[in-house]
């Protein structure tokens, strides 16, 4: 088998409501916008002629990264049931491009990455991506549907159906905050309306009801890490920024904008004030 280069895209949460766990689940329901960016991780896949796999994490990124991560889980998972060769093993090797716990989503695309490309399938069904969720987490049905989607709830995800174009200048202030402890922290909960007031004429029209919208896990991790809203305030206030916000659990922050140019701009002034933290330019896909 040749060499098989993936590419794993990261995720941005425009807007995220959190409501109360769901009945019977440990989990608490969710709504939110997410787009997929141009920011990836590379997985390079080889076959060996050994039984065992090989799991390696290159990159600026990878010494953050613990032994019981999503790749190792997916693999493990995939060989259970029966997707891969029980007779050869795998060589992978993951480049972290996507800053880890940074509310980019790298882990559950990276697993899904891997899940798509050896189930050979563009579509996979509920059923498989149930299987796979309940042991890697409910952000990964994020990564195996489609590049925009409205999640409508923990459980229903809508494809979005309008290719609108952002650019975004994103901030990673190399905090380590981890979902589980803010989504400990949080204890003012959100309704979760059942609909889809999204699919909308126009970006700007778009990025108006964005406005209305919130992270409700912003607070909590401004509350433990207060660089954040310092972080949110400048890129706020940069001349064009149509919005700043929080993606996921943090601590990565993003500010939107409707071109190249006015991203390219903005970005020169944040690694100005900010020329300790990773700063980039990245938009839609």
């Amino acid at each position: 088998m040749k060499k098989v280069i993936l590419k794993s895209y990261a995720k941005l949460n425009l807007f995220l409501k959190v409501g109360k766990n769901i009945k019977r689940k440990s989990l608490h329901n969710i709504q939110s916008l997410i787009f997929l960016i141009n920011l990836n991780d590379e997985i390079h896949i080889k076959s060996n002629k050994q039984i065992r796999d090989s799991v390696k994490f290159i990159g600026r990124f990878s010494k953050n990264v613990n032994n019981s991560n999503s790749v190792i889980k997916s693999i493990h998972l995939l060989r259970k049931k029966g997707f891969l060769n029980k007779k050869s093993g795998y060589e992978i090797v993951v480049k972290k491009n996507i800053p880890v716990f940074s509310g980019f989503g790298g882990g559950s695309s990276n697993a899904a990455s891997l899940i798509k490309h050896f189930m050979k399938s563009k579509k996979i069904s509920e059923k498989n991506v149930n299987y796979f969720s309940k042991y890697l987490g409910s952000d990964l049905r994020v990564f195996l549907k489609t590049k925009k989607i409205f999640q409508k709830n923990l459980l229903t995800i809508k494809k979005f159906n309008k290719n609108y174009k952002f650019y975004f200048v994103l901030v990673y202030p190399f905090l380590r905050s981890s979902t589980k402890n803010i989504y400990s922290r949080l204890n003012k909960f959100e309704l979760i309306q059942n609909k889809n007031n999204y699919n909308v004429k126009s970006r700007l029209d778009l990025v108006r009801k964005l406005k209305l919208e919130n992270n409700s896990l912003e607070q909590v991790v401004i509350s433990k890490y207060s660089i954040v809203k310092k972080i949110l305030k400048e890129l706020e206030l940069i001349k064009n920024c149509r919005l700043s916000r929080m993606t996921g659990s943090g601590s990565a922050c993003f500010g939107l904008f409707l071109n190249k140019k006015e991203g390219t701009q903005a970005l020169r002034q944040i690694k100005k004030r900010f020329p300790k933290f990773w700063c980039t330019l990245s938009k839609t896909i």
